[in-house]
């Protein structure tokens, strides 16, 4: 029986999908923008495996042109690009895409700039927590909204609450002044508050420093979604009798519906040292989900195109260490759930083609085309495992 070793690349696009026009992202390359930024500064990226296993392959399928200092190649791997079925651009839709839930659904959102939330919500929530006020109720970066705000909520102990374009409700607390676990409680209870919203994800988003200057955010954040709308290759391979070990904030993601054994773990080299110790112990019939959030939380959303430059190559360096520990059964994917371009306006994803990049010793090298659904790496697991097929999606082959 086969392994699966799946590892999101959060954030990063290949290209402007389909419709990417309905979003405004129309032009939107993550990859293209950084190898394009990166050539013209005189210090192309350097990426061999990544390029080795049909990264810029794919990234041609989407756009029709070879990313700025990349060319054809001989490749190793299986690519694709990937379009999305789902309604929005946000994390949890890509990811339950990716295991063959697309999401049809219309995601509730926030939409107002300032005066963000609905005053009745607001006195529910200070009155079921048990607080005393808040500070932000607005659309916000969430390290701006930390030096704008984070020395008067020391000084009063209201939490931050704030959104984005994301279907999401946004709560920033000191880990000290005001407590981690507290901020968990709060989450928790905003979570069932916001029911009737239709929001995707309430963020606990813990802080610690002592001013405007130091405030930085630390790996204990923590997501509160809702359940896929039916179940996903997780589900099916834990019914079947397999194990799914997730990483990160995969678990977070889907709620922890199908999810063996949750692993937390931060920071990229944390992440892959996790996803490595995964592979060393799991037996037969796994899947090992990983979620490589710094992409996206870190360089994307804060439009910094050379620290998205460096964790890309600093990734490219740890493939063939992964590639080593990998058994001669075993498939390794490499994807993304949405885009988020460094170059664009905002600060929020883009709507884009994401690359699948299989490879394994049993997995045939070459195009797999444009692929129209995320869902197509579900289907494809189902396969793998030989689960009852998904709704949606169709099967790459392997080999």
């Amino acid at each position: 029986m086969s392994r699966a070793i799946v590892l999101v690349l959060d954030s990063f696009g290949i290209g402007s999908a389909p419709d990417a026009d309905k979003f405004g992202d129309e032009g939107a390359d993550t990859f293209g923008h950084i190898a394009k930024y990166r050539y013209q500064q005189g210090q192309p990226l350097q990426l061999p495996n990544l390029t080795r296993l049909g990264l810029t392959e794919a990234h041609k399928e989407a756009t029709g042109i070879y990313a700025k200092g990349f060319h054809e190649v001989e490749t190793h791997g299986a690519y694709a690009c990937a379009a999305e079925l789902s309604s929005g651009k946000d994390t949890p839709s890509g990811h339950w895409e990716l295991m063959g839930v697309p999401v049809h659904f219309e995601w509730g959102y926030f939409l107002n700039e300032e005066n963000s939330f609905p005053d009745e919500l607001l006195a529910q929530i200070l009155k079921t927590c048990e607080l005393d006020g808040y500070l932000g109720n607005c659309h916000a970066s969430g390290t701006e909204i930390l030096k704008q705000l984070g020395e008067q909520h020391i000084r009063n102990g209201y939490p931050i609450f704030y959104t984005s374009a994301d279907s999401v409700f946004q709560i920033a607390a000191h880990e000290e002044h005001f407590g981690l676990e507290r901020l968990y409680q709060v989450c928790e209870k905003v979570r069932a508050l916001i029911e009737p919203y239709n929001i995707g994800r309430v963020i606990a988003r813990p802080f610690v420093g002592d001013n405007a200057d130091n405030f930085e955010r630390t790996a204990n954040r923590k997501d509160y979604s809702v359940l896929p709308p039916k179940p996903t290759v997780l589900d099916k391979l834990q019914n079947k009798g397999g194990k799914v070990i997730a990483i990160g904030k995969i678990s977070d993601i889907f709620a922890g519906q199908g999810v063996s054994e949750s692993v937390k773990a931060s920071g990229l080299n944390g992440l892959l040292t996790a996803t490595l110790n995964a592979m060393e112990k799991a037996p037969e019939n796994t899947l090992i989900f990983t979620n490589l959030v710094d992409f996206d939380t870190l360089y994307g959303h804060r439009r910094d195109i050379d620290g998205y430059a460096r964790e890309l190559e600093a990734f490219d360096q740890w493939l063939p260490v992964i590639e080593s520990a990998m058994k001669p059964d075993d498939v390794l994917v490499l994807t993304a759930d949405h885009g988020c371009d460094p170059t664009w306006q905002g600060t929020d994803h883009t709507r884009e083609f994401i690359p699948l990049l299989l490879s394994g010793e049993n997995v045939l090298a070459g195009s797999r085309g444009k692929r129209h659904s995320f869902a197509d790496l579900g289907q494809t697991l189902c396969r793998l495992f030989d689960l009852p097929a998904m709704e949606e999606g169709k099967a790459i082959k392997l080999s």
